[in-house]
């Protein structure tokens, strides 16, 4: 079968929804790490994200690992991460739910 643009976007998100960074128990969408997901008419998705602090102990291994799980998505022809950090992260990017999640509401 295969997939829209939207339908590859929603199982991205879903895979961005499962992973975590190993000393926060909060998924790194809602955390507020993913900037952008760009998934192109060749299914090349594209994740710009951060990290909570350019010295996180997973600064090696979660942009590879993220890049793994998105890759075995059916329908991704390629997956790339690339990390930024501009604009650095905040506690103001989480939602809602990572905000009540680490007692921050």
């Amino acid at each position: 079968m295969v997939k829209t643009l939207e339908e590859l976007e929603n199982d991205v998100l879903d895979v961005l929804r499962d992973c975590y960074d190993p000393e926060i128990p909060v998924n790194i969408y809602d955390l507020g790490l993913i900037y952008e997901i760009n998934i192109n008419e060749s299914f090349d998705v594209h994740i710009l994200m951060t990290l909570t602090s350019p010295s996180c102990p997973v600064a090696e291994t979660l942009p590879p690992d993220v890049e793994d799980r998105i890759r075995v998505i059916q329908g991704v022809n390629t997956a790339k991460v690339e990390i930024t950090f501009d604009p650095p992260w905040e506690q103001s990017m989480m939602s809602e739910e990572a905000k009540l999640e680490l007692g921050f509401l």
